[in-house]
């Protein structure tokens, strides 16, 4: 349970003031959700991350790091969260290796960096798509179940 969550619970069980218990209450289910939408541990979505943004840049022309979370939070209906901290190495990984380019656009008083594949970045997608189908298949087959012999 995160520490957010635990001092949320200290706070609706602990206070008499009824704003107060009413406030604890809304940051309580909110933690709840949160923890409750994240429905993959970070350690899977390292191996799928890189996976994603070749699918999600394939089928899009140009996205920018905020979009693409939203997208796979939306397609994925709230179980895949992709955070900044995970997202953002990825992207500048992928540039480096050359797969991805990004185009700075000013908007308003700040920068958007957009992202899109290269020539050598397109060639990936069909490889890494199919790896990660074959990959999910095998994982498929192990963890089905077994008839139990006798």
């Amino acid at each position: 349970m995160s520490a957010k969550l635990l001092i949320s619970l200290a706070l609706f069980f602990k206070t008499k003031d009824k704003v107060a218990k009413i406030i604890a209450y809304y940051i309580l289910m909110h933690q709840i959700m949160m923890y409750i939408c994240n429905m993959y541990s970070r350690e899977l979505l390292k191996g799928i991350l890189k996976p994603i943004i070749f699918k999600l840049l394939s089928e899009n022309d140009k996205m920018y790091g905020y979009e693409i979370t939203q997208t796979v939070k939306k397609i994925s209906g709230n179980k895949i969260l992709i955070k900044e901290g995970s997202l953002y190495p990825a992207l500048h990984t992928l540039t480096k290796e050359g797969f991805l380019k990004v185009e700075s656009i000013p908007i308003g008083n700040r920068v958007r960096k957009y992202y899109r594949l290269t020539k050598s970045g397109k060639t990936q997608v069909e490889p890494v798509t199919n790896e990660l189908l074959e990959f999910s298949a095998t994982l498929q087959t192990l963890f089905q179940e077994k008839p139990i012999l006798s």
